[in-house]
């Protein structure tokens, strides 16, 4: 009997807060390459499409669209549909989500749901565990990934089988949320616990039915915002019903309810690369146990990991630490307290800076934008555009803005004026006048934007015309 369906569900919408200052909520983990060439999420992809000849569904936020679609395109793989949450509601909401889009792409379907921030060195052995579980879940099961602990951690749940030793696909005896240290000792040694993956092997309709039967206020939510939702571009938006949908875990809102769990142990090189750590895990390193990436100068150092994105980093005489450099923050961390990382994060969030939330360089469809300078009444900026790009029909209130081409050819738009800028030519956006930038070449455009005015506040726009849907 040939097998159902399976389409990948890659859950793109975490923040991975414990690898700051590299994640940001506005440029998070699973977007970065911290181990390899790729993004996490675009590895994570590509793994689904050795495993299943279905297009993806990926779930992410709407502050991440244009960064999924952009990652996703640079692969030149197809996908169904990215989906975007208005806000996080957590996993379950998430694929339940994506179970209706499943159905309604193909008849009974089933789902392979994939966190997008996760490394798999052994894709071959990931593609055959896959194949394992899904016969399991064409009998009705609810398949989870477990793996093998190699350590106490207290930062994932377990899961507990009815016996050691066992082998394939097996039933769930139960499962255990983030233990303290002494019983993920005990679970550890036990033999009879693996760690929960948040990897699932799902019939799209059985996930509806068991989201139907332990919390039909999610099912009725989410399903009604799939009725009213809508296509915008190569996105879908749920309707707002979404939003009064429980947030909960898949784990909470059904693993731990349902009489269908199986859990399938598995032994692929699977991390979360929840933290520092286990990036350095990961990673390659030399004979003193050391990972150095960029500009790197160590003298007498072991068992540490630097990384140095902007500028040159030199260390001394230092043990077991990791340091990580940005354009605008360093972190300095003992490696035995880096899963603390994700409590400085939230005394920046407190504090109202804005360190937590995104880079100096931001993301936009059309390009980005990096901060040079600022002080009283100006700010600097590098405006990068691609190839036939171009920023919105625009105006601004409360600032006027000057313009010098440095790379490339620009195409300028100034009131009822069009016209073109060349290298080392610039030009005057008076405030409250129509503008447009867009790049007509086939390279990369460069320009250096001075803002003056009383507010510099990105929310001081009003948009015409723009080629991302972002007009309301």
């Amino acid at each position: 009997m040939p097998l159902k369906p399976l389409v990948p569900v890659v859950l793109a919408g975490g923040v991975g807060s414990r690898l700051w200052p590299l994640s940001r909520a506005l440029f998070p983990k699973q977007f970065h390459a911290l181990v390899g060439e790729r993004s996490l999420l675009q590895n994570t992809v590509l793994r689904a499409a050795a495993a299943t000849d279905w297009p993806p569904i990926v779930i992410c936020n709407e502050d991440n669209r244009f960064l999924v679609a952009e990652q996703l395109r640079a692969l030149e793989l197809a996908w169904q549909c990215i989906a975007l949450e208005p806000a996080g509601r957590n996993t379950a909401p998430a694929i339940a989500l994506a179970a209706h889009l499943a159905a309604a792409e193909a008849e009974g379907a089933q789902l392979l749901v994939l966190p997008s921030d996760h490394l798999i060195d052994q894709p071959e052995r990931f593609a055959a565990a896959v194949n394992s579980a899904q016969a399991a879940s064409e009998g009705g099961s609810v398949v989870v990934f477990g793996i093998a602990p190699t350590r106490a951690e207290t930062g994932y749940g377990y899961i507990e089988l009815e016996a050691d030793g066992a082998h394939g696909v097996q039933p769930v005896k139960s499962f255990v949320e983030k233990p303290d240290q002494e019983r993920a000792g005990a679970f550890a040694a036990s033999g009879r616990h693996l760690w929960n993956s948040g990897m699932f092997l799902v019939d799209a309709d059985v996930a509806l039915a068991e989201i139907r039967a332990h919390s039909s206020e999610m099912a009725e939510a989410v399903a009604q915002s799939v009725e009213t939702g809508r296509s915008d571009l190569e996105f879908f938006r749920p309707g707002d019903a979404f939003m009064r949908s429980p947030n909960a875990s898949f784990d909470v809102a059904v693993m731990e309810r349902t009489t269908r769990a199986a859990v399938l142990p598995v032994n692929f090189g699977w991390s979360d690369i929840g933290s520092w750590e286990a990036v350095l895990e990961a990673s390659e390193v030399d004979g003193r146990g050391n990972c150095f990436i960029g500009d790197v100068l160590p003298l007498d150092v072991d068992h540490t990991l630097i990384r140095a994105d902007h500028r040159l980093v030199s260390a001394i005489g230092v043990d077991r630490l990791v340091i990580v450099e940005t354009a605008d923050a360093v972190l300095i961390a003992d490696r035995d307290r880096v899963q603390e990382v994700g409590a400085l994060v939230a005394q920046l969030g407190a504090s109202e800076r804005s360190e937590h939330l995104l880079h100096t360089e931001v993301y936009r469809p059309w390009g980005s934008y990096e901060g040079v300078g600022s002080g009283e009444r100006y700010q600097v900026k590098r405006i990068k555009v691609k190839p036939g790009a171009s920023i919105s029909l625009q105006l601004h209130r409360r600032r006027a803005e000057h313009w010098v081409v440095v790379k490339g050819e620009a195409e300028v738009t100034c009131g009822e004026e069009t016209f073109a800028l060349s290298e080392s030519q610039s030009t005057y956006i008076p405030q409250g006048v129509k503008h447009r930038l867009r790049n007509p070449g086939n390279t990369g455009l460069e320009v250096i934007e001075v803002q003056v005015g009383g507010y510099l506040g990105e929310d001081d726009i009003v948009r015409f015309e723009d080629l991302y849907g972002r007009i309301d």
